[in-house]
């Protein structure tokens, strides 16, 4: 059913991983670079964190709760609504081979569409939450 998307996946992911390969070789290079530039000049308050991010110790909250259950709610709310659509708009369904095939890609498409929309949705409203939080 997806045999064309199966060739540029896997050369996407040989591309990919050969890209990684390459760009870990070049950080190594360049780290080594900048130690051999620093030598003895190394002072430990240049390594001082001075962008950290929320963690449980400051008190900080990340929202990750908040992120996955919006996403899950968003997407259980697409497939549901997906579920819906393709209930109503398809009705009775007569099995004969040509339609049902049809019909069965039509309800992949509405399904898909629906889980993304409503997932995203779902994301989104997690942000809005966060940045409400956040401004208080």
């Amino acid at each position: 059913m997806m045999d064309f998307i199966s060739i540029p996946l896997v050369i996407g992911i040989i591309t990919l991983g050969v890209y990684k390969l390459f760009e870990l070789f070049v950080r190594k290079k360049e780290r080594l670079s900048i130690i051999e530039k620093i030598g003895d000049k190394f002072d430990p308050s240049m390594i001082e964190n001075k962008f950290s991010f929320p963690d449980k110790q400051t008190g900080g909250s990340t929202f990750g709760t908040l992120k996955i259950a919006s996403l899950l709610l968003g997407v259980g709310f697409g497939l549901l609504i997906g579920f819906f659509i393709s209930y109503y708009y398809y009705g009775g369904i007569n099995f004969e081979n040509d339609y049902y095939y049809k019909v069965r890609e039509m309800a992949g498409v509405i399904y898909g569409a629906s889980v993304l929309l409503f997932g995203g949705l779902g994301l989104m409203i997690s942000f809005i939450v966060e940045i409400k939080y956040l401004k208080k």
